[in-house]
């Protein structure tokens, strides 16, 4: 049975979670993850309550952006039968985009009424990323030069998905920010873009005739393979450098990660463009996460 006819037979509720793609929403917590730790490490405290809010927000504008991406690309044609990945809802007609952006703008809400009470403790600076955060997700499939389609893709997503939200969790943790927490950021922000960049690797050529100028458009095929290769390993690089005052062991469990990113990049070079990229998706932002962990133990170990 085709991917498409097993979504037919889907429960409403199925088509809702399908569209929400609930396998993407570790990329929002695994900066959290890192931002609480970086924070008990440095500072010796958490504040629990900012930071669950803070969570349950991140999650509900990742979710919004998902749904506003699908009804969008539905909208324009782009998610036709031709299409490499996942089957979306919109575009195979199986919801309307109406439907999908309503959930888009339910979900928006519930991350603002959950960030009002993250602002309510973290002040200007958590209501300034916020609202760029909210922003980013809807710009990023909508308005008259979406992020989708432009080459900084990239760029967006390590700033929001990394420096960002480990920078805002820190601030609301423990209403201080270390200047380590920055290369953090940047270091669990390269895998969530790995992930975006395996995604236009994948559909490089039906992005390009959809007149989309992806960075995996202009780098290549080859060279769309050398980006992810950078972001991963120069993840645990990066993670490595930001921890080396933890210690030697901290410096060498981060960095160690350097080995499961090589052979995830290693993997994606020796694999054709086609559908069985989309294991790769699953497969990288689970080097995300268990970066994440790794960072989070090597941050904490010497705590407790």
């Amino acid at each position: 049975m085709s991917e498409l006819s097993s979504i037919a037979g889907q429960s409403r509720f199925g088509l809702w979670i399908r569209a929400v793609r609930p396998r993407t929403l570790s990329i929002s917590v695994a900066p959290i993850v890192v931002g609480v730790a970086h924070a008990m490490a440095t500072f010796g405290r958490v504040a629990v309550v900012p930071v669950a809010a803070a969570t349950v927000s991140a999650l509900a504008i990742q979710i919004a952006t998902n749904l506003a991406n699908d009804a969008a690309d539905g909208e324009r044609g782009h998610d036709g039968p031709a299409r490499l990945g996942p089957e979306r809802v919109t575009g195979s007609h199986l919801m309307t985009a109406g439907e999908v952006k309503s959930g888009a703008i339910v979900a928006t809400l519930i991350a603002a009424l959950f960030g009002l009470v993250a602002v309510v403790h973290g002040g200007l600076p958590i209501l300034m990323i916020g609202l760029a955060s909210i922003l980013a997700g809807w710009a990023y499939s909508n308005g008259p030069l979406p992020i989708s389609a432009t080459p900084t893709g990239e760029f967006f997503v390590v700033a929001c998905f990394g420096v960002a939200a480990v920078v805002g969790i820190e601030w609301l943790a423990s209403g201080a920010v270390a200047p380590s927490a920055v290369v953090l950021g940047v270091a669990i922000g390269l895998p969530a873009a790995a992930v975006l960049t395996v995604n236009n690797h994948r559909d490089r050529v039906e992005d390009a005739r959809n007149g989309r100028r992806t960075l995996a458009i202009l780098l290549g095929e080859r060279g769309s393979k050398r980006l992810y290769a950078a972001e991963l390993i120069g993840a645990a690089g990066i993670g490595a450098a930001a921890v080396t005052s933890h210690g030697l062991a901290a410096t060498a469990i981060v960095a160690a990660c350097a080995l499961p990113a090589t052979l995830l990049a290693v993997k994606l070079a020796r694999m054709p463009v086609g559908r069985d990229l989309n294991g790769r998706l699953a497969a990288t932002a689970g080097f995300q996460t268990m970066l994440a962990m790794v960072v989070a133990v090597a941050l904490i170990g010497g705590v407790f």
